[in-house]
């Protein structure tokens, strides 16, 4: 009966639907921006500093390395074949304690992000990633939103377009429910409940105290469970001057998603206590579509406005000799991209 209330509670809620189902009725739309472009592979120019103009396949370094270091957790490149021992040592060398944070260089989704706490966590990571990763120090503050930032080639400043908050995957002790109870009050934790057992295993038995929040996912993807809230109401100069200041310095960044963790939203709009975690370039989503309030046209209709944006720039930056993508080139990308996905998904 579970099983049947959660493929039902799937299937009513758009947000769960699979990403092809999404999108692939919006070809049309991709297709106009194409035809009006010139080329099927446009979003190649609309971010020159990134290869594939940050669609897909891009190194999470090179990005991090475009980044003021001051706006960004310290950050190690490890090779997929150096030995955990040593690859440990340059990582507390860098003043990098454990717990950490480790994920993909080339990732997406949030698939192969992981928090470890000790020697053997971090060994069994390196010998679970199927390629180069990154560690990254812990950053302690618990809240985190996507920031979405235009700016078209020529222009001294560009404009936020939609700002998601996001809401961990949490669950809220009664003093008597489980664990494994609480998880299946709520749908959106039950969906996870197969990838939780996994992780936390017989702690699942463990009864939370009255008002005791436990934190089940400490990430803000929605592939692992966390509620996107569009907060775009909430954007105002001082966070456009914030953000705008920032990307400003990104050399041939024009387009794309900003994640970061932050304190306080006041503190974020003043440029205070808060690191950036990811940019997406032209593959990050305007994720605050994924809001339970919008229904899938609303959604649709931001999807299109952002690509109609995204179009204008690439053909800016192209008319100023940015390259787009070959037909050939495209499609190896794409092809490259989905056989990453599935490998680590599946890992």
């Amino acid at each position: 009966m579970d099983s049947l209330k959660l493929i039902w509670h799937k299937i009513t809620h758009w947000e769960y639907w699979p990403f092809w189902l999404i999108y692939y009725p919006m070809a049309p739309v991709w297709l106009y921006y194409s035809i009006k472009a010139r080329s099927l592979f446009f979003f190649n120019a609309a971010n020159p500093g990134m290869k594939n103009g940050g669609m897909a396949m891009i190194s999470k370094m090179d990005i991090y390395n475009m980044i003021p270091a001051q706006f960004i957790p310290k950050t190690l490149y490890i090779k997929k074949d150096e030995a955990p021992e040593l690859a440990l040592e340059r990582i507390l060398d860098m003043d990098i304690s454990f717990p950490f944070i480790a994920k993909p260089d080339i990732g997406m989704k949030a698939f192969g992000v992981e928090k470890i706490h000790n020697k053997d966590e971090f060994q069994k990571y390196v010998h679970w990633s199927p390629s180069d990763f990154l560690v990254q120090e812990l950053i302690p503050y618990q809240k985190e939103v996507g920031i979405f930032y235009v700016r078209k080639s020529g222009e001294a400043h560009g404009k936020i377009t939609g700002v998601v908050s996001k809401e961990f995957l949490t669950i809220t002790g009664d003093g008597e429910s489980t664990m494994v109870e609480l998880i299946k009050k709520n749908p959106r934790s039950h969906l996870q409940l197969k990838v939780l057992e996994q992780k936390f295993g017989d702690q699942l038995r463990k009864v939370l105290d009255e008002g005791e929040e436990f934190i089940l996912v400490p990430y803000g993807s929605h592939t692992r469970g966390a509620k996107f809230v569009d907060i775009s109401h909430s954007i105002n100069d001082d966070l456009v001057q914030t953000i705008d200041g920032i990307c400003s310095q990104i050399k041939g960044f024009h387009y794309g998603r900003l994640d970061v963790l932050y304190n306080t939203y006041e503190e974020l709009c003043a440029g205070k206590n808060f690191s950036i975690i990811e940019i997406n370039g032209a593959g990050g989503e305007a994720t605050h579509i994924y809001d339970p309030k919008h229904s899938l046209l609303w959604a649709w209709r931001e999807v299109a406005r952002h690509w109609g944006m995204l179009c204008e720039i690439s053909v800016l930056n192209n008319q100023k000799g940015h390259s787009y993508l070959s037909f050939r080139d495209g499609r190896a990308m794409l092809k490259q991209n989905g056989a990453l996905q599935a490998q680590l998904k599946f890992q």
